[in-house]
């Protein structure tokens, strides 16, 4: 039996409002890292920085390096080594994709886990045109701790509560004793990656789920970007689960772009999901009957078992033929087939607004009707025919939402990118980078 994706949110917290050790001047902030995971350019005189650089710290390689190396070890079910091949990216998708993408693109299209940001993140930061190896020069402070990797392999085994918090402990012990940075501001001008959801690293009580990485004391004023954050947690920041698609340069963002945006699509709405039997009134059973009894405006991909994992071509050229994708909450509140839908040009529709609109304000439009369908998903329960709905969207109206979403297109992808990023295009990771750096210099000041 394959694992759950996520394990199941707990009760929110209450709205966490962050009070610095003190105000007073502007900081600005940048950047940048040095780490054993990958050589270290020199940083471009040419770039000006104007918001800072970022120094990141070179962690020992338990906190990394080593659990890549190890990568037979971090899940119960099997190897992860293909998952975090090629710097995160996975296996090469581009025999799977002939075919169906444009063949010059074929070579950009990866296997890319959904947990892997944290292996991404690291990788274009050591390589970012702003990074400093001076601390003293820095205004933000990245640490690259892969705490995804190593609590993953705790979550379905019977581990105890020091297992899963081991390496989360061990990284902040050590922060703490070997770099004034840290204790200089307790943390307030520091952000990581976690590649999972925020829930994952939120256990209140040694019986529940998951690490305590969050709560730990340590970690209160630090930055985390996560593919679901807590709406109520100012520290948590959304960012995109990671596609299949990863252009190198500006031309094959604009040629994907072109592709999907010319696309003809034969088919109403589309649904990729499997139900969750031990979920009482799962609603993506509801939706799958409502595609099975619509079968000539919906296609579906049931997803039973392992055959969505990681996205596969079925899913993405279902995506290519459809104008609208249902998108309910996953096993947590988001899912990553809301990336894939939106890469495909397809306009998703949502039934829990926490599923993307309180996540990822940092890369969607600001205005939810501009580019997505919203359905509360009582009114379906209740006989509120999905179809219906849709249809009543004119031809122009589709064409207008379709091209907004293809305009987001270059804000959810990570790109292949080296130093200087996409030709000046941002793509998810520029996006995260440059609004953590807006946050330090814009935000509450712990000076």
């Amino acid at each position: 039996m394959a694992p759950p994706q996520h394990s199941p949110p707990p009760a929110l917290s209450p709205p966490h409002h962050p009070l610095p050790p003190s105000a007073t001047t502007t900081a600005a902030v940048a950047s940048t890292s040095t780490s054993a995971a990958a050589p270290l350019a020199a940083p471009s005189s040419a770039v000006a920085c104007e918001s800072g650089r970022v120094y990141v710290y070179e962690l020992p390689p338990m906190f990394n390096k080593e659990l890549v190396e190890n990568c037979h070890d971090l899940n119960p079910w099997g190897s992860r080594c293909d998952a975090l091949a090629n710097d995160g990216f996975g296996r090469s998708a581009g025999a799977a994709m002939a075919g169906m993408v444009p063949e010059n693109l074929t070579a950009r299209w990866f296997w890319t886990d959904q947990f892997a940001t944290e292996v991404i993140f690291h990788r274009r930061v050591l390589r970012h045109q702003c990074r400093t190896l001076d601390p003293n020069s820095a205004t933000a402070f990245y640490l690259p701790f892969y705490a995804g990797l190593a609590v993953g392999k705790f979550l379905w085994s019977n581990s105890s509560t020091p297992d899963r918090d081991f390496h989360s402990q061990s990284l902040l012990r050590w922060a703490q004793h070997h770099h004034p940075y840290w204790n200089r501001s307790n943390g307030w001008d520091h952000f990581i990656t976690l590649g999972r959801i925020t829930w994952d690293f939120r256990r209140s009580k040694d019986d529940d789920w998951g690490s305590s990485f969050i709560y730990m004391n340590q970690m209160k004023n630090v930055t985390r970007l996560l593919i679901e954050r807590n709406p109520w947690d100012y520290f948590d920041v959304g960012v995109p689960y990671p596609t299949g698609f990863h252009p190198r340069t500006q031309s094959d963002l604009h040629t994907w772009q072109h592709f999907v945006r010319t696309r003809r699509r034969d088919t109403l709405f589309s649904f990729a999901g499997a139900t969750r039997g031990a979920i009482r009134n799962d609603f993506r059973g509801v939706l799958l009957r409502h595609c099975y009894d619509e079968p000539d405006a919906c296609r579906v991909v049931d997803c039973a078992g392992t055959r969505c994992a990681n996205g596969t071509a079925d899913i993405m050229k279902t995506f290519l033929g459809s104008d609208f994708c249902l998108q309910p909450r996953g096993d947590s509140f988001t899912r990553r087939s809301i990336f894939d839908c939106m890469l495909a040009g397809s306009i998703p529709v949502f039934f829990w607004r926490r599923t993307a609109y309180y996540q990822y304000e940092w890369f969607l439009p600001v205005e939810p009707g501009s580019y997505s369908v919203f359905i509360d998903r009582n009114e379906v329960k209740n006989g509120t025919s999905i179809r219906g709905v849709l249809e009543r969207y004119s031809r122009e109206d589709v064409r207008r939402m379709r091209n907004k979403v293809i305009d987001c297109i270059p804000k959810l992808v990570y790109a292949d990118a080296d130093e200087g990023g996409i030709g000046g295009v941002k793509d998810a990771f520029d996006v995260a980078i440059d609004g953590v750096l807006r946050r330090f210099s814009e935000g509450p000041k712990w000076r």
